[in-house]
């Protein structure tokens, strides 16, 4: 006599439960909300957490990850969120982003020199080695430029160029033909993978050749950090070291090409019935406060947003490195917060700024 009633209950119980769930589910907040105001824990650093060489652990803490938004909606069912953590770069997962500074950087390595009087300004994380992205093209075009190759011989982009790494997209489609000059113009001004790539693959003796001349260039300057796998950037095997990358932009910035092209605001390239204009990847060259002798910017999910300089403020000849740095526009951010520092500093002073492990500068 109770079995109809018992079942009848646990019918009940079994759609109360459900609905509990379901509304667990779907309830605003549950996820994004309490996600984004629950405060990272931060981890405690130490001058040797700083490690020359970043490499990375199998696990993630999730305050490290930045939240991605994925939405799925079907007709029965209220919209969810999802979050998937963002590929935390090779400084994150060193630790390097817990050590500060007294200016507050937004990137996790820094260094800022007198160019003529080779004082070490600001310095942190200098000689931690981490991936550079297309700082890489600096010294591809400083192969291509020392070489003395014709910069008017056509250059033709085939399918060896197409990024198969990282799968980025080019507006420079196979079948492409543009001089070796406008193929260097683009590499460094608007970071152009394909055309880099170009660069490399049509130099004498092929890529391997130029891989190994770049290589050897590293070594003759005494950039004994720093390794070179492609001409791009896009391998996060591509390596260097903040003291490294200053040595490089010093001598880069003694070429007159490579002053010229990597400071250009913008170009355009006819391409069959198509002229496409292209722009510089670093907007400050396009800012009239900024006095920009050279510059190469970079980017890859391992090495965050990079930043090398020349530049002239109150009257020095400064190189600025930023490597790691955490947001889209944060190594522009930098290079103002730098610059602010510098031109606040009396003429008589230039005590350098040292970051600290642990410390809130």
């Amino acid at each position: 006599m109770h079995h109809p009633y018992r079942a009848a209950v646990n019918r009940l119980v079994q759609w109360v439960g459900l609905a509990v769930v379901s509304a667990a589910l779907i309830a605003p907040g549950a996820h994004a909300g309490e996600r984004k105001k629950a405060p990272a824990k931060k981890q405690q650093a130490s001058s040797s957490s700083v490690a020359k060489r970043a490499v990375a652990p199998r696990k993630v803490a999730a305050s490290n990850s930045k939240a991605v938004r994925v939405t799925a909606k079907t007709s029965k069912a209220a919209t969810r969120v999802a979050y998937v953590p963002a590929k935390p770069s090779f400084g994150q997962l060193a630790g390097l982003h817990e050590v500060n500074d007294p200016l507050d950087l937004k990137s996790s390595v820094a260094l800022v020199i007198d160019q003529d009087t080779h004082e070490v300004l600001l310095s942190k994380n200098d000689h931690a080695v981490l991936p550079i992205a297309s700082l890489t093209k600096l010294m591809t075009g400083m192969i291509i430029s020392q070489a003395k190759l014709p910069m008017d011989e056509p250059i033709t982009i085939t399918q060896d160029d197409v990024d198969t790494e990282k799968g980025s997209s080019s507006r420079l489609v196979v079948g492409t033909t543009l001089t070796r000059g406008e193929m260097l113009h683009l590499a460094l001004m608007s970071s152009e993978n394909r055309a880099a790539h170009a660069l490399g693959r049509t130099f004498p003796g092929g890529l391997e050749a130029f891989v190994a001349h770049m290589n050897a260039k590293a070594r003759l300057l005494g950039m004994t950090d720093t390794r070179y796998v492609e001409p791009t950037g896009l391998s996060s095997r591509n390596q260097s070291s903040a003291r490294d990358l200053a040595t490089l932009v010093n001598v880069a910035h003694g070429d007159p090409l490579l002053r010229e092209l990597s400071t250009s605001p913008g170009f355009e390239v006819a391409v069959g019935q198509r002229t496409l204009q292209y722009n510089n990847t670093n907007g400050l060259v396009k800012n009239p406060t900024w006095d920009i002798g050279l510059q190469k910017t970079g980017y890859i999910s391992e090495a965050g947003r990079c930043l090398v300089m020349q530049t002239q403020i109150a009257g020095r000849k400064l190189i600025m490195v930023f490597l790691d740095s955490a947001g889209k526009f944060s190594r522009l951010g930098d290079a103002e917060r730098v610059r602010h520092w510098v031109e606040s500093l009396p003429s008589s002073l230039t005590a350098p700024l040292q970051a600290r492990a642990g410390s809130n500068g």
